[in-house]
């Protein structure tokens, strides 16, 4: 089933934009625990949670929240909105020393009232799913949904979970149960892509296009067009990822996610100077390892390689943050390390990875870790699984045809091109 548009716009803020306003019940909001897309080098399989306050807007509500529960310290609410706030923190500052926090608040919130929570289990799901513990976020995402079926976040969290523990066809129903029952952006955009993973780009696009001609707020608009401009990115149109991207920054121009795309679009066209640029701006604002791994091969594609050193010494320490805050961090390393550390401890990682979960992307991280370790029979096999879905990955597809060119004594990409 399609998604429903209806008239309004579609208009998803962040949890906190409840709690500015006196500390109401989280009810809407954007969904999930995902990071924003972080293309290339290390991609999570999800969308972005969903358009929301900015930095300092959620700084502000914080405060605010705080301030309140020092007078109030047994509003149940303001802890979960709270708890929840943190997670956004988390994300959009890329730093997961806030989960503890996180943690925290939420378990206040549950102790105060143990029963009819479900703005305090929809943001516990939310943190599960930043720790990369799907299992978890599903689990308190149907508990959260148990008690409120219209719950905006624990509805977009389940499709996350469902998506990012290869349950794609689950994913796919869960994502029409939410259109019924919350249509909005987070979930046309999750919608779109469970149909892009399984290889309806055509229809992924649709959606989105839907989707942005019933949006009107600048923070949807550049949401949206970002979901394009990276739709297009992955598909390796990058005249569309600048077109759909450049836009994204036109309605927003302090959106981090719009401003990677059109970095990665920049590289793409052999702009490396504005490419730069773009990649510093982002990880000054958000120091993950995708946009670190990016910059720093733009570095070395410049022949700085100290420079790129320094990124990828970054993402050794943010995984050892991440690591120490209960966020399992193997996929980011085996991605990273592939290419540019220990790949011995890439392979360990990814192999970690794939115990826990079959995904496309487990997948395919553990077929570029068994190449780059010189085991190219078994990384087809991997390669091959990442592909099955017909998800148009154009990395995915690299990756395959450099096991099978190796395996037949050419190159990877000589078996690209073919």
């Amino acid at each position: 089933m399609a998604p429903r548009f209806s008239g309004r716009t579609a208009v998803a803020a962040c949890a906190l934009a409840l709690a500015l306003t006196g500390g109401a019940v989280v009810t809407g909001g954007s969904g999930g625990g995902g990071p924003d897309p972080a293309p290339a080098a290390v991609a999570p399989a999800a969308p972005p949670p969903g358009p929301g306050l900015g930095s300092a807007g959620l700084d502000r509500g914080v405060r605010a929240l705080q301030s309140r529960l020092r007078s109030q310290p047994k509003d149940f609410t303001a802890w979960a909105t709270l708890g929840t706030a943190y997670v956004e923190q988390a994300r959009t500052l890329g730093d997961p020393s806030r989960y503890a926090e996180a943690q925290r608040a939420l378990d206040r919130s549950l102790k105060l009232r143990p029963d009819g929570n479900d703005a305090a289990l929809a943001g516990r799901a939310a943190l599960a799913a930043a720790r990369h513990d799907f299992r978890g976020a599903l689990r308190d995402a149907r508990r959260a949904l148990a008690v409120n079926p219209y719950g905006e976040r624990a509805l977009a969290v389940r499709i996350d979970a469902l998506v990012e523990l290869g349950r794609y066809a689950d994913a796919a129903r869960a994502a029409d149960e939410a259109d019924a029952r919350r249509p909005g952006v987070p979930v046309f955009t999750r919608f779109s892509y469970v149909r892009e993973l399984r290889g309806d780009v055509t229809g992924a696009r649709r959606v989105l296009e839907q989707a942005l001609a019933g949006s009107s707020a600048s923070g949807d608009v550049a949401y949206v067009t970002t979901a394009l401009g990276q739709l297009a990115w992955r598909q390796g149109d990058v005249k569309g990822a600048m077109k759909w991207c450049g836009r994204a920054l036109r309605a927003d121009a302090g959106s981090v996610a719009a401003l990677e795309c059109r970095g990665r679009a920049r590289a793409g066209k052999g702009d490396l100077a504005g490419a730069v640029r773009d990649l510093r701006d982002v990880v000054a604002r958000y120091p993950l390892p995708g946009p670190l791994v990016a910059l720093g091969e733009l570095y070395d594609a410049r022949g700085e390689s100290k420079a790129a050193r320094e990124q990828y010494g970054l993402v050794a320490a943010w995984t050892r943050l991440a690591r120490a805050n209960g966020v399992d961090v193997d996929l980011d390393t085996a991605l990273a390390a592939a290419d540019h550390g220990d790949r011995a401890a890439a392979l360990r990682a990814a192999r970690a990875e794939w115990g826990r979960r079959h995904t496309v992307h487990t997948a395919d991280a553990l077929a570029w870790a068994l190449h780059v370790n010189g085991r190219d029979a078994q990384a087809l096999r991997y390669a091959r699984f990442a592909t099955r879905t017909g998800f148009p990955d154009a990395s995915f597809f690299y990756h395959r045809g450099s096991s099978r060119g190796a395996r037949s004594g050419g190159s990877g990409w000589a078996a690209r091109s073919a």
